[in-house]
């Protein structure tokens, strides 16, 4: 699987495929409400007492759940889980949650025609919002995970985060990506109309006629989320954060390269950039020659890669002394 390919498909299914799931014993389960519903989300508090920062962390694309496990893929990987953890063990509390249509969430989903981008956008600003007014918090950093980490970028930005951290997140825009995605994928036909829809939809123009081999990409419905995500370029909009910047980016990973965040950071050149060697998309240690790269996405038993956790924690200490 590519980074963000098929993304239509699997926002259908989430809503079909995803299970509710509940808030793990020692952490606390929350609500935000919406107009058209519940998400739900858990909150993960360091031990002792005194106030706190909190991170919120912004899962990918598709049904992809809080704890960063995907309805469409075999097993649990639960590498954002593992990620509050080590966060708590740090002194530092978080907040990750279902989006809508996603495990818990599921009854929040919009219909495909109403949905936007944005939509996901406004979820995460008002949890920024929520977390600054709770007493309990000093400040709110956040953490944005693949597909998360442009809708985590805007949101910090709309809400006023205190500080931002990418994780696989890609720098160019969503019809760059779906153009490198289809490259040579599709006859000469097809890919003039790919061409063309593309173009038309980055302009913020529906597009009537749709080949029915392209259907599954741009369906009509689906086109009014596409041009709304289409807006957005994301090196564009780090370079417009005004907060401390941490980059990370995995060797293995792949799904996003290790291009897209060096890319990032020649827009934003303030901002902090940790390569680690061996980490793939889902955060944990596996090596570039491995058979099977996707069998990491469902096994818990693989822990956070042991560069990860220190890198964004030494991050947050200098942004919140």
């Amino acid at each position: 699987m590519r980074f963000m390919q098929c993304w239509a498909m699997l926002v259908l299914a989430a809503a079909a495929a995803a299970q509710a799931v509940a808030a793990p014993a020692g952490e606390q389960a929350m609500t935000l409400e919406t107009a058209s519903g519940a998400v739900h989300g858990s909150l993960r508090l360091p031990a002792g007492k005194g106030k706190a920062p909190v991170v919120l962390i912004v899962a990918g694309s598709g049904p992809t759940d809080r704890d960063g496990n995907n309805a469409m893929l075999p097993g649990h990987n639960d590498g954002l889980k593992m990620l509050a953890d080590a966060l708590a063990q740090a002194g530092f509390a978080s907040l990750r949650y279902d989006k809508r249509g996603i495990g818990a969430s599921k009854a929040a989903m919009l219909d495909e025609v109403q949905l936007r981008f944005d939509t996901y956008v406004d979820d995460a600003a008002a949890w920024i919002a929520k977390l600054k007014a709770d007493p309990r918090f000093t400040s709110v950093t956040v953490i944005g995970h693949s597909e998360g980490a442009l809708i985590g970028m805007l949101a910090a930005e709309r809400a006023g985060a205190a500080a931002y951290v990418s994780l696989a997140g890609v720098a160019e825009s969503p019809g760059a990506v779906l153009r490198k995605q289809l490259a040579g994928k599709l006859p000469p036909p097809l890919a003039a109309d790919n061409e063309r829809i593309l173009a038309s939809l980055e302009q913020g123009k529906p597009v009537a006629e749709v080949p029915p081999a392209l259907m599954a990409f741009y369906r009509p419905s689906v086109q009014p989320y596409m041009i709304s995500w289409m807006q957005y370029v994301p090196a564009a909009r780090i370079a417009a954060l005004r907060m401390p910047v941490l980059i990370v980016q995995g060797t293995t990973d792949i799904q996003v390269g290790v291009e897209q965040a060096q890319a990032l950071k020649a827009a934003r050149p303030d901002a902090q950039l940790a390569i680690i060697p061996g980490m793939n998309h889902v955060l944990k240690a596996v090596a570039a020659d491995v058979p099977n790269p996707v069998a990491s996405y469902g096994d818990p038993a693989l822990p956070l890669h042991p560069q990860l956790a220190p890198v964004i924690v030494g991050f947050l200490k200098a942004a919140h002394p």
